[in-house]
């Protein structure tokens, strides 16, 4: 399914809140984004269980626990000051690329 490209915010080692779905008002890091898809993969939330058969790299199998794919539209930045959810506009990137908001 193609979506319509649209600029993320979000970038990789951002904290984020998700605003909606089964791991609802839970914070975490961005692990990986996913531009071309509008997703991205936030450390210790959305997690699903894979069922995986025995292979050289896992000799034993069994059931995986990992993170799974969130929609971009449905996570927030957090001020890292308040550590609460603003909107993308409200922050702006310094030199080194952290967080900081608008004056």
């Amino acid at each position: 399914m193609e979506f319509k490209k649209t600029k993320m915010f979000i970038r990789k080692d951002d904290q984020v809140v998700v605003l909606s779905g089964r791991s609802k008002a839970s914070q975490g890091k961005v692990l990986r984004v996913d531009s071309k898809n509008n997703r991205v993969l936030v450390e210790g939330l959305n997690m699903v269980k894979r069922h995986t058969k025995p292979s050289q790299t896992s000799p034993q199998g069994g059931i995986v626990e990992k993170e799974a794919w969130i929609n971009y539209s449905n996570v927030s930045l957090l001020d890292p000051k308040t550590k609460k959810p603003v909107r993308a506009s409200k922050l702006t990137r310094n030199q080194k690329g952290e967080l900081q908001a608008k004056a």
